[in-house]
């Protein structure tokens, strides 16, 4: 019998659209006091997006995700959760590794992302993995700061 390996990611599938929703739910969950909206990945359709193949899950069980789109020239990273149970355990991390060699996979030379501007650690975290902001832009009821990552 082979194993699974918990720390690779893998396509999610539709057996994992409760885990996905569960996982986004728990990691965003405590920023809708702070920005007074839901945020954008806990309303998504989370069936849609695995059933689109853009959905990537790691652990066992699911632990953590992103969600990832290809256009011509960079992918989108549209949402990356980490279940607050597994923080500081290197998912994050893993997840944001993938993302790149994903990108690279596509020929793809950079990656998009935006986040809230009150979700003030995500601004600490993705400089140190090589992103630079963009610009910052008001869509609807979300303040965003863009940033972007160009790879070698």
């Amino acid at each position: 019998m082979i194993e699974e390996n918990p720390e690779r990611v893998r396509p999610a599938v539709a057996e994992d659209v409760p885990a996905v929703k569960a996982v986004t739910d728990a990691a965003y969950h405590h920023y809708i006091e702070r920005i007074g909206v839901v945020p954008q990945p806990m309303e998504a359709d989370h069936a849609s997006n695995v059933a689109a193949g853009k959905v990537f899950v790691t652990g066992e069980p699911v632990d953590g995700l992103v969600v990832i789109e290809a256009f011509t020239g960079h992918l989108f990273l549209d949402s990356i959760a980490v279940h607050p149970d597994a923080h500081g355990r290197g998912v994050g991390r893993r997840l944001l590794r993938f993302v790149d060699a994903r990108a690279r996979q596509l020929g793809l030379g950079e990656i998009r992302l935006y986040t809230n501007a009150l979700m003030w650690e995500n601004q600490k975290i993705y400089p140190k993995y090589g992103y630079e902001v963009v610009e910052r832009r008001v869509d609807g009821p979300y303040d965003r700061i863009h940033y972007r990552k160009r790879l070698d």
